[in-house]
């Protein structure tokens, strides 16, 4: 694996005239309490926390400029941080620094239905804003599973289960605002759909991870609400059967709302944790979105696939309350899946690989897995090829880390091998930057290297992360 936060050198302490020149600008909104700097320290990662010297709340981006200046002419290293729940450890204060902590920039800026678009501060979260648009229509498609923030979702370039219908965070972010290392501001992109001038800038900052710059504000693309939805859950005899059904239902143009695949060991994580009843086999979670005749449609080639498969039933829950609940145990399965071993931690893959290549993909992973002896539930949005698994760890326990690293690794080169990418979604941050080196090759990582020192000179955002 690349390099470990306990390999990293420590900080100095910070500079004195630069703690009372940001306590002038901030107030009690600057602290260094232990406390508050533990909380900015730790994610959702298995990496060992590391909290920064000092936590600044940001209001606007006036404030992020003069906080960026400040600390790029003492070389001190800022950590954008929203809602905490990386899975990557991109808060993680690896060199020490200012967590800049933007989850009080929260304002909803603007809603205009008529061009489909909102614009919203760092803070705001997915929830946040779809409540905000009820009664218009319209909805925010992009469903990570945690309340994410939109700056972080941008950051990352999340996606999530409506991935395969609405795409992610790339295909769903217009514009941006911008603060750069040295405190200049930048917008990128416009309102319109697409754009030929110049380069697209905008695509540069999403999925940056804080390296690049500090984003002050999010316009994003929203969808029309469907006209009707239907959820049906379906067990298969195995594995294959199920992945093979989602290949041939992606082949057939079917405009599936979601699909996510969850193995026997994921649905028993689910049931202990959520208290469902679902049958303990290899699983589907299918939702149908548009028009009650186009619905029609889709439902019956979806269960004509199925059953060529050898699926075993279709349940449906067909009433909002029923379908909140499905996927509400969809989304707490990382939290499941950790409740299976007490005490662990989650170290969770990431592959996406394209969708005819999927089942060999979840097949090695099964194999692979199984001879680790680990325990590693499999899981994924997989109509856009994507899949994870989480492999339970004691972090105590140095020997079954280091299986567990070259489990990952071997995932990784799994997916890698038949054309995939070793994250889909979740980000580099810290522990994937030697497979994003393998990925892109000597000229690529030479080029993001330069686009690094161009914008950021001093190497003070977000140090130790994505870049290789």
């Amino acid at each position: 694996m690349d390099v470990s936060p306990r390999d990293l050198p420590l900080a100095a302490e910070l500079p004195p005239t630069l703690v009372e020149e940001l306590t002038l600008l901030l107030g009690e909104r600057f602290t260094q309490s232990p406390g508050v700097c533990a909380h900015h320290g730790h994610d959702e990662s298995h990496f060992p926390d590391r909290p920064p010297q000092a936590v600044a709340f940001v209001e606007s981006r006036e404030e992020i400029a003069a906080l960026l200046r400040a600390c790029s002419a003492h070389r001190v290293p800022v950590i954008p941080f929203g809602a905490g729940s990386s899975l990557e450890g991109h808060v993680l204060a690896v060199h020490g620094g200012i967590a800049l902590d933007c989850t009080r920039m929260d304002r909803i800026l603007e809603i205009e239905p008529a061009d489909m678009l909102a614009v919203v501060q760092p803070g705001v979260t997915r929830k946040q804003l779809n409540n905000a648009l009820r009664g218009t229509g319209l909805f925010f498609p992009i469903d990570p599973g945690a309340d994410a923030s939109i700056g972080g979702m941008t950051a990352t370039r999340a996606s999530g289960t409506n991935a395969v219908r609405y795409g992610t965070m790339r295909e769903n972010v217009l514009a941006l605002e911008v603060v750069l290392a040295d405190g200049r501001i930048l917008r990128t992109g416009t309102r319109a759909k697409k754009s030929s001038a110049g380069y697209d800038l905008t695509r540069l900052f999403v999925g940056s991870e804080g390296t690049l710059g500090v984003f002050s504000e999010v316009t994003v693309r929203l969808h029309p609400l469907p006209e009707e939805m239907a959820a049906a859950v379906v067990r298969f005899p195995s594995m294959q059967a199920a992945v093979e059904t989602v290949i041939r239902t992606i082949q057939s143009g079917v405009p599936v709302g979601r699909v996510e695949f969850l193995d026997e060991v994921s649905i028993h994580a689910i049931n202990r944790y959520s208290k469902t009843d679902l049958a303990e086999a290899p699983t589907l979670f299918f939702e149908f979105h548009g028009s009650p005749s186009a619905l029609e449609e889709q439902v019956a080639l979806v269960q004509e696939l199925a059953r060529e498969h050898g699926a075993e039933d279709f349940a449906w829950a067909s009433r909002p309350e029923d379908r909140s609940r499905l996927w509400e145990a969809r989304h707490q399965a990382y939290f499941a899946c950790i409740n299976l071993r007490p005490g662990c931690r989650g170290i969770t893959t990431d592959s996406c690989v394209p969708i005819s290549k999927l089942a060999e993909a979840v097949l090695r992973a099964r194999a692979a897995i199984d001879a680790s002896g680990l325990i590693a539930p499999i899981l994924g949005h997989v109509g856009d090829g994507n899949f994870h698994t989480v492999i339970l760890i004691d972090p105590e326990d140095e020997a079954e880390l280091a299986r567990a690293e070259a489990l990952s690794a071997e995932l990784v080169a799994i997916a890698q091998s038949l054309g995939g990418t070793c994250s889909g979604e979740h980000g580099v941050g810290m522990g994937k930057r030697e497979f994003v080196a393998h990925e892109a090759g000597e000229v690529g990582v030479a080029l993001m290297r330069s686009i690094k020192a161009a914008l950021d000179p001093k190497g003070i955002l977000n140090p130790g992360k994505l870049v290789p």
